[in-house]
């Protein structure tokens, strides 16, 4: 380890000892369930220990609490996708409670890959495959360009196509 990154990693022990409870606090204010406040809370710093080297940082809690926003967003969308999914199944379509482990584990994976994208390209792809934007309605709220929005949904089909490829190899291996 270089000592660039445990100096990095010093920082963000610190961080975490100083405001790890001031943390949790304001995510519960956000969500009431206590016991994903202290995982948010976790992830965020584990987000932080994942980030490049940080500079002086001069207001922590705000950077943490954007953070924590973001990943509670990104909790409050997959939660609306799996309520979405249940909604669209029609009495015929009662999935067995291994076929709602297998889905959800797809959409935990999926989601997963999504983060590797950049967050204007994940964006542009939540905004049109989630909540139904029209390429223009995605170009005006991300402030970039309708091409700009094709080519970020290009990038994000090309990622769901390798992630549909892989998940048919891992059903074949695994049958």
């Amino acid at each position: 380890m270089s000592g660039a990154d445990n100096a990095h990693r010093q920082t963000v022990e610190i961080l975490f000892r100083a405001h790890y409870g001031w943390l949790c606090s304001y995510v519960r204010r956000q969500s009431p369930d206590a016991a994903s406040s202290e995982d948010l809370a976790a992830e965020t710093f584990a987000q932080l220990l994942q980030a490049p080297a940080l500079k002086a940082i001069r207001e922590p809690r705000a950077l943490l609490a954007t953070i924590a926003q973001r990943l509670l967003y990104q909790r409050w969308r997959r939660a609306q996708l799996e309520r979405r999914y249940q909604q669209q199944c029609d009495s015929a379509c009662v999935a067995s409670p291994e076929d709602l482990a297998q889905l959800t584990q797809a959409l935990a994976r999926l989601d997963h890959s999504l983060q590797r994208l950049p967050a204007k390209v994940r964006t542009t792809f939540l905004l049109a495959r989630v909540d139904g934007l029209t390429y223009p309605q995605i170009a005006a709220e991300l402030g970039v360009s309708q091409r700009s929005v094709s080519v970020y949904m290009n990038r994000s089909q090309a990622l769901c196509d390798r992630h549909s490829a892989n998940q048919s190899l891992s059903d074949l291996r695994s049958a």
